[in-house]
């Protein structure tokens, strides 16, 4: 990770892009044991120990093993604590928790108070399903050259209801991460071909899904123009699929994944 990767504003994507805003956290008073119960109904791997948002420790399931139910967690907790900054670039971020071996740090501002959290999950997120201005012009050129033609670009606004699907299937549990992303604003541009009267989606099939079961009626998108009226290959496969608009592609179960289903030959 000794290269950053640019995001779509030409800038390293940030901590503030990525961590989880809204915290679940515990007062040093807490007791040990009530915090044990948080932790197994929660799910979560520990909390951080704050007072009026300032961050005084992080207390995790292990610092609790060893610990009486009615000690404060203030007694136990990790003061040590390794923080990042919202402007933080999400690589360095991830450079302190492969070294620390921590699985979340929290996120504080200039004055020391908690403003969110980020983990190893959000760190790997932030590297996936990036559209690039760097994707979009390979494409382009990719076009131009198997078809003969011009094209230009531009980033804007499209409909959703306007666009032709060129994928016919799209995965529950990636959907699913797709919509926790779009509830945060963490939404990357679509990629959209514009040819004479029809606009098809190439990329981002799983975040328009998302945004439509969400009630989003419209999203941001790098734009590939192609002034002459030709047929793409994946403009003939999806109409051969019977894809006309979002609502005909269907969700399929993770089970079903096709990696899924050659591991499960294998054993």
């Amino acid at each position: 990770m000794d290269e950053e990767v640019l995001g779509v504003d030409g800038h390293a994507p940030r901590v503030r892009e990525y961590m989880t805003p809204d915290v679940e956290t515990v007062a040093p008073g807490d007791t040990v044991g009530a915090v044990a119960r948080r932790i197994a109904e929660s799910g979560h791997d520990g909390f951080p120990v704050t007072a009026d948002r300032r961050v005084h420790g992080f207390v995790s399931a292990t610092d609790l093993l060893l610990a009486a139910e009615d000690d404060p967690v203030s007694a136990v907790m990790s003061q040590d604590l390794v923080v990042a900054d919202p402007d933080m670039a999400v690589t360095d971020a991830a450079r302190v928790i492969l070294r620390s071996g921590i699985r979340k740090l929290p996120v504080v501002d200039e004055a020391g108070d908690l403003v969110g959290i980020i983990s190893n999950a959000d760190v790997v997120r932030s590297q996936i399903e990036r559209a690039t201005p760097e994707k979009v012009g390979r494409l382009s050129r990719t076009l131009e050259s198997l078809h003969g033609v011009e094209t230009t670009q531009e980033r804007r606004t499209v409909e959703l209801s306007g666009l032709t699907p060129t994928q016919a299937k799209v995965y529950a549990d990636e959907l699913e991460g797709r919509v926790y992303e779009l509830e945060r604003g963490l939404a990357e541009p679509l990629v959209v071909i514009d040819t004479p009267g029809n606009l098809l989606l190439a990329d981002g099939h799983h975040r328009v899904l998302a945004a439509d079961r969400l009630g989003i009626a419209e999203m941001d998108a790098y734009v590939i123009h192609i002034a002459e009226p030709i047929e793409l290959g994946m403009a003939k496969t999806g109409r051969g699929q019977g894809l006309e608009s979002i609502r005909d592609i269907e969700v399929v179960d993770y089970a079903r994944h096709p990696l899924v289903e050659t591991v499960e030959r294998l054993q």
